[in-house]
């Protein structure tokens, strides 16, 4: 990310905070924002961690308009289910602006450390703004393993860093993890862009386990397979299209419909045709498949 990026990332947060503030909490933060421009790094350290006592506990709720703009200067950037707190502490870290890369990492390592759950959030889910970006895989790699779910979650939904970053192995894991603790797949920003073979194969794997021990599999799970990356696939879906429940049925159909494979068309037509003529209409999707998950 360029200088001018952060620069303007960083306007966007002050706009929006300033006018979701009391006076005394926007002092203070320009105080804290000003010593931390000077390289003052205990400052932000201090700041970082007494944001919770001076900035108020609410959501962001930022408007349409101030979505668009966060999208202009970073596309794929989701901060409109950030809380006011994360975006002060987004807004503290990115004052920090030392010659080197090296010592910015330093102090980030730093406020890693040292963060509790609610920090951790904040600093995982601003990742994709902060410089840098090919520094922190191995950062994202740790929020993926963690067992804290809320720390898991700012890493792997609404944020694009992972799509962009990770390689395969890593970006695989994650996916893998959603649905084995039972977090939904939608919010992961370019999930289908992520596709691929070994991907693939995980999952139709982990699916085999999930039926061997008569454990569902969640719908979801079909989104990332493709039977032309994976042999067992077509015959996998075949089994949900005749055994699965509704949901699952529709996941199938969603999956055979984004498939190469004539093979999987066929399926799909011949034992699913109300989910396809769905599927063309538009009323069937994995926007559609993941509301009716979170409502059931």
């Amino acid at each position: 990310m360029s200088e001018q990026n952060t620069e303007a990332i960083s306007n966007l947060l002050r706009q929006w905070l300033n006018v979701r503030m009391e006076q005394d909490a926007i002092n203070w933060l320009q105080e804290r924002c000003s010593s931390i421009r000077k390289g003052n790094l205990q400052e932000l350290y201090l700041g970082f961690g007494l944001v919770s006592r001076k900035v108020p506990k609410l959501a962001l709720e930022l408007t349409s308009d101030e979505l668009r703009q966060a999208d202009a200067v970073r596309p794929d950037w989701h901060p409109g289910y950030w809380s006011v707190q994360d975006a002060a502490r987004t807004l503290l870290v990115l004052e920090y602006t030392p010659d080197r890369p090296e010592q910015f990492i330093s102090a980030l390592d730093k406020l890693f450390a040292a963060g509790e759950v609610h920090e951790l959030v904040a600093l995982y889910q601003a990742i994709p703004v902060f410089p840098y970006p090919q520094r922190h895989t191995e950062r994202a790699g740790e929020g993926i393993r963690t067992n804290m779910q809320s720390v898991f979650r700012a890493i792997a939904h609404k944020n694009p860093y992972p799509a962009e970053q990770l390689d395969e192995g890593m970006w695989n894991q994650m996916v893998l993890k959603c649905l084995f603790i039972g977090t939904a797949l939608h919010p992961v920003v370019g999930l289908d862009t992520r596709l691929n073979p070994a991907l693939s194969q995980m999952l139709c794997d982990y699916a085999h386990e999930r039926w061997a021990a008569s454990r569902t599999v969640h719908p979801e799970l079909w989104r990332c397979v493709r039977p032309e990356m994976t042999a067992t696939a077509l015959q996998d879906l075949q089994r949900v299209v005749e055994q699965g429940n509704e949901l699952e049925k529709q996941a199938a159909a969603l999956s055979l419909a984004g498939s190469s494979l004539p093979e999987a068309n066929e399926l799909l037509l011949a034992n699913l045709p109300e989910h396809y003529e769905q599927i063309k209409a538009g009323t069937l999707n994995w926007e559609s498949v993941y509301l009716a998950l979170e409502e059931a």
